[in-house]
């Protein structure tokens, strides 16, 4: 069981940063943000390549200085590169380093022996992973979402209280993807407060209390996926089998406001469902229709205007 996070100073933000800005040349990688996590949020930041993403995060992290505006993490500045704050901050990336000739279990330890922790933290936090009955094997003999969930493990052992996870589940198929969601669900339930990017957007929308949209530098977006879905679109699109209609019938149903043609399905979108199924299931019958409402896919690509990648 992942241990739950202090309950000192929980009142007060994790991370604040107020309008800062980070230019690499003519390029503004971070252009004005200004945003706050709270103590115990999952929160989110999606967008594509380039958008700022990776440069925010290491502002927040202390790896980069902003040109300007202000950066609180934990109450205090993590620039010029903050060593006190460093032990409250657990991060994970997509390049984590492993000690590849010790067994997990080991490599486990000699973390929790750098941050000056017992070793039967390292334990604890190989099981709140699912990692105990890899324990013994060697590190470069683990699948790639065991060692995603050691690079998790590694960032845990010594308890921090801010987490930063970039693309936790990046290259993991369905599976094991799926499974590595309960451990960020644990880690949720326990209170932490996690920062976390990702290129998939039903993982967001499923885990995160908040998400912010980057585009070009900036929050183009900023509110939990619930609401940032409600404010969105209303339409709900009907998939009828390909064959069942043509696409001509489709678009003269009364109350379809467009209907176009997929390889496999005729689509049709429309704010009146019921009315335009009820015409649906006279024409091809309701068998193998689907329903799809408004998704934060569906936001992102409103704001972006490209899919996530």
């Amino acid at each position: 069981m992942i241990p739950t996070a202090s309950s000192d100073a929980q009142d007060d933000p994790a991370v604040v940063l107020d309008d800062v800005h980070k230019r690499y040349g003519e390029t503004r990688a971070v252009d004005g943000v200004s945003m706050t996590v709270g103590r115990g949020e999952f929160f989110g930041l999606l967008g594509p390549n380039g958008a700022g993403k990776t440069t925010l995060v290491e502002i927040m992290e202390g790896q980069r200085k902003a040109d300007s505006g202000t950066v609180t993490v934990l109450g205090t500045s993590p620039w010029p590169r903050n060593v006190a704050l460093l032990p409250r901050l657990g991060v994970q990336t997509q390049t984590s380093a492993f000690f590849v000739r010790l067994t997990a279990r080991e490599h486990l330890r000699t973390m929790a022996a750098l941050y000056r922790v017992d070793s039967a933290a390292a334990e604890r936090t190989l099981a709140s992973v699912g990692l105990t009955e890899q324990g013994d094997t060697r590190v470069d003999d683990l699948s790639g979402g065991q060692r995603q969930r050691l690079a998790i493990a590694s960032a845990l052992v010594h308890e921090p209280e801010l987490i930063f996870l970039d693309e936790p589940t990046a290259a993991l198929d369905p599976q094991a993807r799926r499974a590595l969601w309960q451990v960020l669900r644990d880690l949720k339930g326990a209170g932490r407060t996690i920062v976390y990017t990702t290129h998939h957007l039903d993982e967001a929308e499923a885990l995160c209390d908040r998400v912010a949209i980057m585009v070009d530098g900036r929050v183009a977006a900023l509110d939990s996926p619930g609401r940032l879905i409600a404010a969105g679109s209303p339409t709900t699109r009907l998939l009828v089998p390909v064959g069942r209609m043509t696409l001509a019938q489709a678009q003269a149903i009364p109350g379809v406001d467009r209907a176009t043609e997929e390889p496999d399905a005729i689509v049709l979108e429309t704010l009146e469902s019921g009315r335009v199924l009820v015409a649906v299931d006279e024409i091809a019958g309701l068998q193998g229709v689907r329903t799809r409402t408004a998704s934060l896919e569906d936001v992102y690509l409103a704001l972006t205007g490209t899919p996530q990648s």
